[in-house]
């Protein structure tokens, strides 16, 4: 989806590295443009930076191996104190953890890329992260099993990432979105990712 923002715009995309830690401070620093991909429109991010229109609804969704998978089923069967959550740290997924988790031992994990490999590995019970990114996960990682996607534990919603106050670009990446939605764009990049 960026690619085709750019070159709806006109400009090639260039991709920045980051983390959740520093996601708002590098979007007010003007170290990326537009931030895309699993980021939560939360109420605290949209006081420092504009969100497009969401492009998907989704929440916060369990995702363990699948043999856990019935053990795992909501807040209550997870917050005990021998079930070991993983996090990565920074983002909505460790705070919603935090709020949600008093029992559970709770592990701070610093690498996205290979957490899902701890639950693997038995070092970790259960990872709570988007609905979206555990369905990816559970098709990427033979193994991995999400809970209840389509039920997630609470709601959410996923837009891309903009710079406050620039209301002319807002409205051109939502046309677009809109656009990428109506003709199918969207869908096919969704279902060769997530199907």
């Amino acid at each position: 989806m960026a690619k085709s923002l750019a070159k709806a715009l006109g400009v090639e995309a260039k991709f920045v590295q980051t983390k959740w830690a520093d996601l708002l401070t590098d979007m007010g620093s003007g170290k990326c443009d537009v931030a895309m991909g699993g980021i939560s429109v939360t109420l605290d991010r949209q006081k420092k930076v504009f969100f497009s229109a969401p492009y998907l609804v989704n929440g916060k969704a369990p995702i363990v191996r699948c043999a856990d998978k019935a053990k795992f089923q909501s807040v209550a069967d997870i917050d005990k104190p021998e079930t070991r959550v993983i996090v990565n740290p920074g983002g909505t997924n460790e705070r919603f953890v935090r709020a949600n988790f008093k029992q559970a031992k709770i592990e701070v994990f610093p690498d996205n890329v290979t957490i899902f490999d701890q639950i693997l590995a038995g070092k970790a019970d259960l990872m709570i992260a988007e609905s979206i990114e555990v369905k990816v996960q559970e098709k990427a990682k033979p193994g991995l099993c999400a809970v209840n996607p389509d039920e997630p534990l609470q709601y959410g919603e996923m837009g891309y990432m903009l710079p406050r106050g620039d209301a002319t670009f807002k409205a051109f990446v939502d046309q677009w979105l809109h656009l990428a939605k109506a003709t199918g764009e969207f869908a096919k990049i969704y279902d060769q990712f997530v199907r």
